[in-house]
């Protein structure tokens, strides 16, 4: 489902993050990039090994910050490394991290000067982070760097289930009518 705003894309998709041809894919990383369960491990596996030497190079990745690194031979050129919280019932900031790494990962996005980028559900897999709270934090946070100059034409979705893909269409068409 394609959603239109100031001009641009907003693209929800359910489909497999690592066949998405956008400019960068965001992966849902831990903070030693050193794959995984998950997003992250379907990355680390669909792009090779280029993208664990560069992982490795850099280190770590706090939460709530990203990282660049080159796509591998996945058909995106980058993967921004997004570390978001780990759930602990909503007590430890986890939104306030959340909404750092969806603003980390578009910052990156925009000093690369790149057009596409597409996101999965941050931290609502293996970290537990409950997806009816993320998803807002995810489509305002994206909307609220759409407000400002930014390279960015296109802004994707992509998950994996039905029920995920439901969630952010309904919840994209209600907070772009609360906009106006």
């Amino acid at each position: 489902m394609d959603f239109e705003y100031q001009g641009k894309v907003i693209r929800i998709v359910q489909s497999d993050i690592t066949t998405v041809k956008v400019d960068a894919i965001v992966n849902a990383a831990n903070e030693g990039l050193r794959g995984g369960g998950g997003v992250d491990g379907a990355i680390h596996r669909a792009g090779g090994p280029a993208i664990m030497e560069e992982c490795r190079k850099i280190g770590r990745c706090v939460t709530g910050n990203a990282v660049l690194t080159s796509g591998g031979s996945l058909p995106a050129k980058y993967v921004i490394h997004a570390v978001g919280p780990v759930w602990q019932g909503g007590k430890s900031a986890e939104a306030d991290f959340l909404r750092r790494a969806y603003d980390n990962s578009l910052n990156l996005a925009a000093k690369q000067e790149l057009k596409s980028i597409a996101f999965p559900s941050i931290s609502t897999g293996v970290y537990g982070f409950p997806i009816e709270e993320a998803c807002p934090i995810a489509i305002n946070t994206v909307l609220n760097h759409l407000d400002k100059k930014t390279s960015l034409k296109e802004v994707q979705f992509v998950l994996f289930t039905r029920n995920d893909y439901d969630l952010y269409v309904e919840e994209t068409g209600t907070i772009l009518r609360t906009r106006g």
